[in-house]
């Protein structure tokens, strides 16, 4: 049994407590810590609930949560497409099975180099969508010959999100502004591009205190949709991006899906389609029916975030006047979003006896020289002694896709759970070698060796 079986059925979330314990200290002593354990189950359930909110919906996943190979192909044989943000999402998608009509590249200012691999990609895939969002990389496209299917992202000037960081919908970096789209993509329909649709994205992590502003992100987004469809001839789709948030606190409820899509399908409205694909299958999650564009979202953190834990082991115990400190074998090398965003997860002592234990306030920190490289500060948490494994919960989103190897550490292994219950390393753990290995002084010794005179057997 998986931990995605031991609740109900699909529960819109699931917290820290429902997993197996047992199944997570094996796994601890099977491949060491730190280490990210992923449920593939877990994600296909969140992917069912997301698709039932959104049945006319396409469904791109936003790869730059968790673009492990096992979680784009769970994916992909669920009937989600791609959403890239670089392009090794790119060649991650295509490696995973994706088809160039599943996926969509959506680049913040591409390099050079990542631009030639998805013209490329799309010369080898001619279905596959690629999004810009300045009239730079729409110049860039026509030097290395692109005419194919293109969308915009536009600015629409409103942001949300569990932080100010992540808050793109009003962030001059994404995107084209609003009152410019329509003659830039006049423009690029003149120039002969396949203009298929346009593209949003308030920002991530939004709850159900952001509504509003979702329902006025989109209600914007339908304006200017019809308004561009109405000088291009129609348009396939409206991605109005993902963003979805999920409950990283124990008692916070869960973002209620079915009010979020049926606010998104309201302010949204009618938008003229294209006729382009009118002989798709009725029925079909990219229909395309030549009357109404469709919607597309691009959920990341919803889909992968609760089917994620991350494994670590206690290493030290230390009174202080103010607090204890607990240092375990993660830091923010391994999880940065605490570091970077004042995130919270929830902490569970996995170790047999622990309920038992007398409840402390503990500060939970990690291995890395720097103040900011703590999990939690003052949580009440059953005593803590050396040797100690906890979990910590909502990993599976922008977790080991923000690893480091800051101050020259290894980033952690990381296993998947199957359907039948088994365990699969999905993910070797690094060693030191493998952090040094690009360095110039070691490719020169490799190449010394190489040419050094070596003895034949005969």
């Amino acid at each position: 049994m998986t931990a995605a079986d031991s609740g109900v059925s699909n529960p819109p979330v699931r917290r820290l407590g429902d997993w197996d314990g047992s199944q997570l200290r094996a796994l601890a002593e099977a491949h060491d810590t730190p280490l990210y354990v992923l449920d593939r189950g877990r994600v296909r359930e969140n992917y069912a609930r997301l698709e039932a909110a959104f049945p006319d919906a396409e469904i791109l996943y936003a790869a730059k949560a968790n673009a492990l190979g096992y979680v784009l192909e769970t994916l992909l044989e669920a009937g989600a497409g791609i959403e890239c943000a670089s392009a090794g999402e790119l060649a991650r998608a295509l490696e995973a099975g994706a088809t160039g009509e599943q996926v969509h590249y959506t680049a913040v200012n591409p390099p050079a180099a990542d631009l030639d691999v998805a013209v490329e990609a799309a010369a080898e895939n001619p279905d596959l969508t690629i999004t810009v969002g300045a009239n730079d990389t729409i110049d860039r496209l026509v030097e290395r010959g692109y005419d194919g299917r293109l969308c915009l992202r536009v600015n629409p000037g409103i942001g949300a999100g569990h932080h100010e960081k992540v808050r793109t919908g009003a962030d001059a970096k994404f995107g084209l502004p609003a009152d410019r789209a329509v003659e830039t993509l006049v423009d690029a329909a003149e120039r002969g591009f396949d203009v298929v649709g346009i593209h949003a994205h308030v920002g991530s992590g939004v709850s159900g205190d952001d509504l509003e502003d979702h329902r006025a992100f989109v209600s914007r987004i339908g304006d200017l949709a019809r308004e561009v469809a109405g000088a291009v001839g129609g348009l396939e789709f409206v991605d109005v991006g993902g963003g979805f948030g999920v409950p990283y606190r124990e008692d916070d409820p869960a973002l209620d899906l079915e009010a979020v899509a049926a606010a998104t399908r309201e302010a949204l409205g009618e938008v003229p389609g294209s006729a382009a694909g009118e002989t798709e299958t009725e029925g079909d999650s990219t229909l395309r029916n030549g009357r109404n564009a469709r919607l597309t979202i691009e959920p990341g953190r919803y889909l992968v975030a609760d089917a994620g834990v991350l494994l670590t082991r206690v290493n030290t115990v230390k009174d202080a006047p103010e607090t204890t400190v607990v240092g375990v074998d993660a830091g923010m090398t391994t999880l940065a979003r605490p570091a970077m965003y004042g995130s919270f997860h929830a902490i569970r002592n996995l170790t047999v006896d622990a309920n038992g234990r007398p409840t402390r306030e503990q500060t939970v920190t990690g291995p890395i020289c720097e103040s900011s490289d703590v999990f939690c500060t003052d949580r009440a948490l059953p005593e803590t002694v050396r040797g100690d494994l906890l979990a910590i919960g909502n990993a599976g989103a922008y977790g080991y896709e923000m690893a480091s190897t800051y101050n020259s550490r290894p980033r952690p292994a990381s296993v998947v759970l199957e359907a039948d219950g088994d365990a699969r390393l999905s993910r070797r753990r690094e060693t030191i070698e493998d952090v040094v290995r690009l360095e110039r002084h070691v490719l020169d010794s490799e190449l010394q060796a190489d040419e050094s005179p070596q003895e034949v057997s005969r």
